[in-house]
């Protein structure tokens, strides 16, 4: 197995047990490394399919899939974690494209919901999930699961500096949903 630049910690037992998964093929070896990682994967689905956990179990099991089926073919060159969070959030994809609901990307500038309907409560989940798919998932990537720009452009197919931008962008969708939330109800707490 070859060696990986940031192979300590919990990335030396990922490649443990994957290494014995794969020598011995058993499910009970496989649970581990799935126990492991699959909450956090969850997690990341969910947020990257709006809210929808339907949807997310959905991709995660098709995550592990393809996970599993490619897992030899695994050159060690990041982390398990950023390598099998591209599979799931490449999965994430499918499934949105695959939805009648996503047909098309709302404007970074433009709410969607007025002031007329704020979101009521307000949490930072619902602002997220209102942003436009790649936006939304530079976002989670970078300010959530901690990944650099350059892991994010390999695991989303786009340059380092367009993950910038649209966190930049994502950051300032968010912040001007919040402040939009806030002035609504300081109007209605003022009547």
């Amino acid at each position: 197995m070859p060696t990986a630049p940031n192979a300590d910690g919990p990335n030396l037992e990922d490649r443990r047990l994957v290494h014995v998964f794969l020598e011995r093929g058993r499910e009970a070896d496989f649970r581990e490394l799935y126990q492991r990682h699959a909450p956090a994967l969850n997690a990341l689905l969910v947020r990257m399919l709006r809210g929808n956990t339907h949807d997310a179990s959905e991709a995660l099991q098709e995550s592990w899939l393809r996970a599993v089926q490619r897992l030899r073919e695994f050159r060690w060159e990041s982390t398990f974690r950023t390598w099998i969070q591209g599979i799931a959030v490449n999965c994430a994809r499918e499934r949105r494209r695959a939805s009648a609901r996503d047909v098309q990307a709302e404007p970074v500038d433009v709410p969607s919901r007025g002031l007329d309907h704020p979101i009521d409560p307000l949490d930072l989940e619902a602002a997220i999930a209102d942003l436009p798919d790649g936006f939304r998932e530079v976002l989670v990537l970078h300010d959530v699961e901690g990944h650099t720009h350059e892991e994010i452009a390999r695991m989303l197919g786009i340059a380092a500096g367009t993950s910038k931008s649209q966190l930049s962008r994502a950051r300032r969708s968010v912040r001007r949903r919040l402040e939009e939330v806030e002035d609504t109800r300081e109007k209605r707490i003022a009547r």
